[in-house]
Protein backbone atom coordinates (compact mmCIF):
# COMPACT_ATOMS: atom_id res chain seq x y z
CA UNK A 1 0.00 0.00 0.00
CA UNK A 2 2.65 2.44 -1.30
CA UNK A 3 0.09 4.73 -2.62
CA UNK A 4 -0.66 7.54 -0.08
CA UNK A 5 -4.33 8.03 -1.13
CA UNK A 6 -4.60 4.42 -0.94
CA UNK A 7 -3.03 4.61 2.90
CA UNK A 8 -5.41 7.78 3.12
CA UNK A 9 -8.70 5.44 2.25
CA UNK A 10 -7.83 2.14 3.85
CA UNK A 11 -7.77 4.45 7.37
CA UNK A 12 -10.57 6.55 6.58
CA UNK A 13 -13.07 3.77 5.66
CA UNK A 14 -11.68 1.23 8.45
CA UNK A 15 -13.66 -1.73 9.65
CA UNK A 16 -12.94 -4.43 11.74
CA UNK A 17 -10.79 -6.76 10.41
CA UNK A 18 -10.25 -9.37 9.14
CA UNK A 19 -13.22 -9.89 6.68
CA UNK A 20 -14.18 -12.61 4.92
CA UNK A 21 -16.70 -11.63 1.18
CA UNK A 22 -18.14 -14.72 0.14
CA UNK A 23 -19.02 -15.34 -3.22
CA UNK A 24 -16.51 -13.57 -5.17
CA UNK A 25 -16.93 -15.78 -8.20
CA UNK A 26 -20.30 -12.81 -8.51
CA UNK A 27 -19.69 -9.54 -9.87
CA UNK A 28 -20.21 -7.45 -6.57
CA UNK A 29 -18.49 -10.14 -4.41
CA UNK A 30 -15.53 -10.33 -7.09
CA UNK A 31 -15.12 -6.76 -7.32
CA UNK A 32 -15.50 -6.13 -3.64
CA UNK A 33 -12.83 -8.43 -2.81
CA UNK A 34 -10.76 -6.98 -4.75
CA UNK A 35 -11.43 -3.33 -3.97
CA UNK A 36 -10.98 -4.54 0.18
CA UNK A 37 -7.43 -6.78 -0.69
CA UNK A 38 -6.49 -2.64 -2.57
CA UNK A 39 -7.05 -1.33 1.14
CA UNK A 40 -6.50 -4.20 3.70
CA UNK A 41 -4.19 -6.71 2.28
CA UNK A 42 -4.15 -9.82 3.35
CA UNK A 43 -7.06 -8.99 6.32
CA UNK A 44 -9.21 -10.00 3.26
CA UNK A 45 -10.48 -13.39 2.76
CA UNK A 46 -12.29 -14.64 0.03
CA UNK A 47 -14.60 -17.24 -0.29
CA UNK A 48 -15.11 -19.49 -4.06
CA UNK A 49 -16.93 -22.63 -4.51
CA UNK A 50 -14.50 -25.37 -4.76
CA UNK A 51 -15.54 -26.37 -8.08
CA UNK A 52 -14.10 -23.08 -9.92
CA UNK A 53 -10.59 -24.41 -9.35
CA UNK A 54 -9.79 -21.15 -12.12
CA UNK A 55 -10.65 -18.16 -9.77
CA UNK A 56 -7.16 -18.59 -7.23
CA UNK A 57 -5.08 -16.12 -5.67
CA UNK A 58 -3.57 -14.84 -2.74
CA UNK A 59 -6.79 -14.54 -0.01
CA UNK A 60 -9.17 -16.59 -2.06
CA UNK A 61 -10.12 -19.69 0.02
CA UNK A 62 -12.04 -22.41 -1.67
CA UNK A 63 -14.59 -23.51 -0.06
CA UNK A 64 -18.55 -24.32 -0.70
CA UNK A 65 -21.24 -21.70 1.50
CA UNK A 66 -23.32 -25.22 2.31
CA UNK A 67 -20.37 -26.98 3.90
CA UNK A 68 -21.19 -26.60 7.22
CA UNK A 69 -17.80 -27.91 8.13
CA UNK A 70 -15.71 -26.66 5.70
CA UNK A 71 -17.34 -23.65 6.84
CA UNK A 72 -17.11 -23.64 10.47
CA UNK A 73 -13.32 -24.79 9.72
CA UNK A 74 -12.82 -21.20 8.08
CA UNK A 75 -13.96 -19.35 10.10
CA UNK A 76 -12.23 -20.86 12.96
CA UNK A 77 -9.33 -19.88 11.04
CA UNK A 78 -9.48 -16.72 10.47
CA UNK A 79 -11.98 -15.74 13.19
CA UNK A 80 -13.46 -13.13 11.49
CA UNK A 81 -14.56 -9.13 13.27
CA UNK A 82 -16.57 -8.33 9.55
CA UNK A 83 -18.83 -10.42 6.96
CA UNK A 84 -19.26 -9.61 3.45
CA UNK A 85 -22.08 -12.11 2.15
CA UNK A 86 -22.46 -11.75 -1.82
CA UNK A 87 -22.51 -15.62 -2.36
CA UNK A 88 -25.46 -17.73 -4.02
CA UNK A 89 -26.39 -18.46 -7.57
CA UNK A 90 -28.36 -15.82 -9.71
CA UNK A 91 -28.32 -18.11 -13.05
CA UNK A 92 -32.37 -17.73 -13.40
CA UNK A 93 -32.38 -20.15 -15.81
CA UNK A 94 -30.40 -22.64 -14.38
CA UNK A 95 -32.37 -22.23 -10.66
CA UNK A 96 -35.64 -22.58 -12.37
CA UNK A 97 -34.30 -25.73 -13.73
CA UNK A 98 -33.10 -27.13 -10.89
CA UNK A 99 -34.84 -25.54 -7.53
CA UNK A 100 -32.57 -28.07 -5.14
CA UNK A 101 -29.37 -26.61 -6.31
CA UNK A 102 -30.89 -22.91 -6.27
CA UNK A 103 -32.42 -23.98 -2.59
CA UNK A 104 -29.10 -25.22 -1.54
CA UNK A 105 -26.61 -22.41 -2.31
CA UNK A 106 -29.10 -19.76 -1.79
CA UNK A 107 -30.68 -20.62 1.46
CA UNK A 108 -28.57 -23.52 2.75
CA UNK A 109 -26.00 -21.78 2.24
CA UNK A 110 -27.27 -18.83 4.37
CA UNK A 111 -27.79 -21.33 7.17
CA UNK A 112 -23.81 -22.60 7.36
CA UNK A 113 -22.49 -19.11 6.91
CA UNK A 114 -24.63 -18.18 9.90
CA UNK A 115 -23.69 -21.29 11.77
CA UNK A 116 -19.77 -20.70 11.10
CA UNK A 117 -20.02 -17.32 12.06
CA UNK A 118 -21.81 -18.06 15.66
CA UNK A 119 -18.54 -18.31 17.83
CA UNK A 120 -17.56 -15.03 16.83
CA UNK A 121 -19.02 -11.51 17.20
CA UNK A 122 -18.59 -9.83 14.07
CA UNK A 123 -20.13 -7.23 11.92
CA UNK A 124 -22.22 -8.83 8.79
CA UNK A 125 -24.01 -7.23 5.82
CA UNK A 126 -25.61 -9.71 3.79
CA UNK A 127 -26.42 -8.92 -0.43
CA UNK A 128 -30.09 -9.44 -1.44
CA UNK A 129 -31.54 -8.51 -5.15
CA UNK A 130 -34.16 -6.60 -6.28
CA UNK A 131 -35.68 -9.76 -7.94
CA UNK A 132 -37.26 -10.16 -5.05
CA UNK A 133 -40.73 -8.42 -6.66
CA UNK A 134 -42.17 -9.50 -9.58
CA UNK A 135 -42.31 -6.00 -10.76
CA UNK A 136 -46.02 -6.05 -11.56
CA UNK A 137 -46.37 -2.76 -10.03
CA UNK A 138 -45.12 0.84 -11.08
CA UNK A 139 -41.49 0.14 -9.40
CA UNK A 140 -39.87 2.32 -7.26
CA UNK A 141 -40.13 -0.26 -4.91
CA UNK A 142 -39.37 0.49 -1.01
CA UNK A 143 -38.36 -2.08 1.57
CA UNK A 144 -42.04 -2.07 3.48
CA UNK A 145 -43.37 -3.53 -0.04
CA UNK A 146 -44.58 -6.96 -0.02
CA UNK A 147 -42.45 -9.33 -1.89
CA UNK A 148 -43.88 -11.52 -4.51
CA UNK A 149 -40.60 -12.86 -7.02
CA UNK A 150 -41.57 -14.73 -10.43
CA UNK A 151 -38.74 -16.93 -10.39
CA UNK A 152 -37.32 -19.52 -8.02
CA UNK A 153 -34.37 -17.63 -7.74
CA UNK A 154 -35.83 -14.62 -6.12
CA UNK A 155 -37.47 -16.71 -4.33
CA UNK A 156 -34.97 -18.11 -2.10
CA UNK A 157 -33.38 -15.20 -2.36
CA UNK A 158 -36.38 -14.32 -0.27
CA UNK A 159 -36.30 -17.28 2.19
CA UNK A 160 -32.06 -16.03 3.14
CA UNK A 161 -33.45 -12.94 3.93
CA UNK A 162 -35.97 -14.09 5.83
CA UNK A 163 -33.11 -16.10 7.73
CA UNK A 164 -30.56 -13.57 8.56
CA UNK A 165 -33.67 -11.72 9.97
CA UNK A 166 -34.34 -14.11 12.39
CA UNK A 167 -31.06 -15.38 13.16
CA UNK A 168 -28.94 -11.86 12.93
CA UNK A 169 -31.54 -9.07 13.38
CA UNK A 170 -28.38 -7.25 14.01
CA UNK A 171 -27.78 -7.52 11.16
CA UNK A 172 -27.84 -5.28 7.66
CA UNK A 173 -29.24 -6.82 4.40
CA UNK A 174 -28.62 -4.57 1.42
CA UNK A 175 -30.92 -5.53 -2.19
CA UNK A 176 -28.59 -4.51 -4.83
CA UNK A 177 -30.21 -4.19 -8.83
CA UNK A 178 -27.65 -5.28 -11.24
CA UNK A 179 -23.83 -4.06 -10.08
CA UNK A 180 -22.03 -2.64 -13.39
CA UNK A 181 -18.22 -4.15 -13.13
CA UNK A 182 -15.94 -6.41 -14.21
CA UNK A 183 -16.60 -10.55 -14.23
CA UNK A 184 -13.99 -13.29 -13.38
CA UNK A 185 -15.35 -15.59 -15.93
CA UNK A 186 -16.25 -12.75 -18.40
CA UNK A 187 -19.60 -14.11 -18.73
CA UNK A 188 -21.42 -13.11 -15.16
CA UNK A 189 -22.08 -9.94 -15.23
CA UNK A 190 -24.77 -7.98 -17.42
CA UNK A 191 -21.95 -6.14 -19.41
CA UNK A 192 -20.00 -9.24 -19.67
CA UNK A 193 -22.39 -11.22 -21.40
CA UNK A 194 -24.06 -8.37 -23.39
CA UNK A 195 -20.25 -7.31 -24.67
CA UNK A 196 -19.50 -11.16 -25.14
CA UNK A 197 -22.06 -11.48 -27.95
CA UNK A 198 -21.58 -8.22 -29.55
CA UNK A 199 -17.86 -9.20 -29.44
CA UNK A 200 -18.57 -12.54 -31.24
CA UNK A 201 -20.67 -10.72 -34.06
CA UNK A 202 -23.64 -12.41 -32.59
CA UNK A 203 -26.93 -11.10 -31.37
CA UNK A 204 -28.31 -9.96 -28.33
CA UNK A 205 -32.20 -9.89 -27.23
CA UNK A 206 -32.79 -8.01 -24.13
CA UNK A 207 -36.08 -6.85 -22.86
CA UNK A 208 -37.87 -3.26 -23.45
CA UNK A 209 -40.13 -4.18 -20.39
CA UNK A 210 -37.87 -5.43 -17.48
CA UNK A 211 -36.56 -2.05 -15.84
CA UNK A 212 -33.46 -2.03 -13.64
CA UNK A 213 -31.25 0.64 -11.27
CA UNK A 214 -27.87 -0.09 -11.53
CA UNK A 215 -25.34 0.50 -9.75
CA UNK A 216 -21.03 1.04 -10.47
CA UNK A 217 -19.21 -1.50 -8.57
CA UNK A 218 -17.51 1.63 -7.01
CA UNK A 219 -20.30 3.20 -5.58
CA UNK A 220 -21.40 -0.20 -4.25
CA UNK A 221 -18.27 -0.95 -2.65
CA UNK A 222 -18.09 2.44 -0.80
CA UNK A 223 -21.96 1.77 0.40
CA UNK A 224 -20.81 -1.82 1.84
CA UNK A 225 -17.74 -0.14 3.70
CA UNK A 226 -20.31 2.54 5.24
CA UNK A 227 -22.99 -0.09 6.08
CA UNK A 228 -20.07 -2.56 7.51
CA UNK A 229 -18.58 0.56 9.78
CA UNK A 230 -22.50 1.22 11.27
CA UNK A 231 -24.19 -0.97 13.24
CA UNK A 232 -27.68 -0.05 11.18
CA UNK A 233 -29.53 -3.33 10.64
CA UNK A 234 -32.70 -4.72 8.56
CA UNK A 235 -33.94 -4.35 4.92
CA UNK A 236 -32.29 -1.25 2.83
CA UNK A 237 -32.76 -0.92 -0.76
CA UNK A 238 -28.98 -0.16 -2.70
CA UNK A 239 -30.09 0.61 -6.63
CA UNK A 240 -28.52 3.29 -8.57
CA UNK A 241 -30.62 7.13 -9.23
CA UNK A 242 -31.05 6.25 -13.12
CA UNK A 243 -33.48 3.56 -13.90
CA UNK A 244 -33.23 1.68 -17.45
CA UNK A 245 -34.30 -1.50 -18.95
CA UNK A 246 -32.52 -4.09 -19.87
CA UNK A 247 -32.60 -3.03 -23.81
CA UNK A 248 -31.44 0.65 -22.74
CA UNK A 249 -28.55 -1.29 -20.66
CA UNK A 250 -27.93 -3.42 -24.36
CA UNK A 251 -28.01 -0.20 -26.29
CA UNK A 252 -25.29 1.69 -23.73
CA UNK A 253 -22.96 -1.41 -24.47
CA UNK A 254 -23.60 -1.47 -27.93
CA UNK A 255 -22.78 2.29 -28.93
CA UNK A 256 -20.21 2.60 -26.25
CA UNK A 257 -18.69 -0.31 -27.52
CA UNK A 258 -18.28 0.67 -30.78
CA UNK A 259 -20.46 -2.44 -32.03
CA UNK A 260 -22.92 -3.02 -34.74
CA UNK A 261 -26.23 -1.81 -34.09
CA UNK A 262 -28.42 -4.20 -35.51
CA UNK A 263 -26.88 -7.13 -32.88
CA UNK A 264 -29.19 -5.50 -30.36
CA UNK A 265 -32.85 -6.88 -30.95
CA UNK A 266 -35.50 -6.29 -28.63
CA UNK A 267 -38.88 -7.81 -27.36
CA UNK A 268 -41.63 -7.75 -24.33
CA UNK A 269 -41.33 -9.86 -21.62
CA UNK A 270 -44.98 -11.73 -22.64
CA UNK A 271 -43.13 -12.72 -26.25
CA UNK A 272 -39.77 -14.57 -24.71
CA UNK A 273 -39.94 -18.11 -23.65
CA UNK A 274 -41.45 -19.27 -20.12
CA UNK A 275 -38.02 -20.37 -18.67
CA UNK A 276 -37.20 -18.09 -16.82
CA UNK A 277 -40.15 -16.11 -16.28
CA UNK A 278 -39.14 -12.56 -16.06
CA UNK A 279 -39.75 -9.65 -13.27
CA UNK A 280 -40.99 -6.05 -15.12
CA UNK A 281 -40.53 -2.89 -13.41
CA UNK A 282 -38.17 -3.57 -10.00
CA UNK A 283 -36.88 -0.46 -9.90
CA UNK A 284 -35.76 0.52 -5.96
CA UNK A 285 -35.96 3.43 -4.12
CA UNK A 286 -32.99 3.82 -2.43
CA UNK A 287 -34.10 6.85 0.17
CA UNK A 288 -33.66 4.86 3.00
CA UNK A 289 -30.25 4.07 2.62
CA UNK A 290 -29.48 7.91 1.83
CA UNK A 291 -31.69 8.62 4.79
CA UNK A 292 -29.54 6.28 7.16
CA UNK A 293 -26.26 7.32 5.54
CA UNK A 294 -26.66 10.87 5.10
CA UNK A 295 -24.92 10.34 1.83
CA UNK A 296 -25.64 9.58 -1.80
CA UNK A 297 -22.92 7.11 -2.89
CA UNK A 298 -24.27 6.62 -6.19
CA UNK A 299 -23.85 8.48 -9.17
CA UNK A 300 -26.11 7.69 -12.00
CA UNK A 301 -25.31 4.67 -14.73
CA UNK A 302 -23.64 5.03 -16.99
CA UNK A 303 -22.76 8.83 -15.52
CA UNK A 304 -22.18 11.02 -19.01
CA UNK A 305 -25.54 12.26 -19.87
CA UNK A 306 -24.81 11.80 -23.67
CA UNK A 307 -24.36 7.59 -23.31
CA UNK A 308 -28.03 7.41 -22.19
CA UNK A 309 -30.73 6.15 -24.88
CA UNK A 310 -33.23 8.37 -25.64
CA UNK A 311 -35.65 5.69 -27.90
CA UNK A 312 -34.97 2.59 -29.00
CA UNK A 313 -33.08 3.56 -32.13
CA UNK A 314 -30.82 5.56 -30.33
CA UNK A 315 -27.91 3.38 -30.47
CA UNK A 316 -27.89 3.62 -34.63
CA UNK A 317 -27.49 7.14 -34.52
CA UNK A 318 -23.75 7.65 -34.12
CA UNK A 319 -21.71 11.25 -35.18
CA UNK A 320 -19.53 10.85 -37.93
CA UNK A 321 -16.38 11.35 -35.57
CA UNK A 322 -17.60 8.95 -32.90
CA UNK A 323 -15.77 6.29 -31.86
CA UNK A 324 -16.49 3.13 -29.65
CA UNK A 325 -14.15 0.79 -28.24
CA UNK A 326 -13.62 -2.04 -25.57
CA UNK A 327 -11.21 0.12 -24.21
CA UNK A 328 -13.84 3.01 -23.73
CA UNK A 329 -16.37 0.94 -22.17
CA UNK A 330 -13.98 -0.13 -19.90
CA UNK A 331 -13.61 3.33 -18.92
CA UNK A 332 -17.07 4.74 -18.95
CA UNK A 333 -18.91 1.57 -17.88
CA UNK A 334 -17.15 -0.55 -16.03
CA UNK A 335 -15.84 1.68 -13.93
CA UNK A 336 -17.10 5.11 -12.10
CA UNK A 337 -15.40 7.98 -14.28
CA UNK A 338 -13.24 10.34 -12.06
CA UNK A 339 -15.27 12.92 -10.78
CA UNK A 340 -13.08 16.37 -10.12
CA UNK A 341 -14.45 17.68 -7.07
CA UNK A 342 -14.72 14.34 -5.48
CA UNK A 343 -14.16 15.30 -1.58
CA UNK A 344 -12.45 12.65 0.37
CA UNK A 345 -13.27 13.52 3.38
CA UNK A 346 -17.36 13.60 2.81
CA UNK A 347 -16.67 10.30 1.36
CA UNK A 348 -18.74 11.72 -1.75
CA UNK A 349 -19.05 14.14 -3.79
CA UNK A 350 -19.69 17.69 -2.98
Amino acid sequence: MGNLATHFRSCFFRIPLPVLVTGVAGVAGYNAFHYFRGLWGDQVIGQRPVNNWRLSGPGIEACNLEDRDGMRRLADKYRFRSVLSCGGSCALKSCELDPAMARRVNVIGVESLLDALEPWPQRLVHLSIDLVFSGTASGNHVETDPVDPVTVYGRTMVEGEALIAARRPDACVLRISLPMGISFNGHAGAIDWIQSRFAKNKPATLYYDEIRTPTYVDCLNDAIIRMLQSDHHGIFHCGGPRKLSLYQIAQVVNRVGGYPPELLQGCLRKEAGPVPPRAGNVSMDSGKLLRTLEWQPFVPWPLDPQHVPTDPEWHFRRQPNERGSAAKLRQVLYQKPQIPDWDVSSGGPE
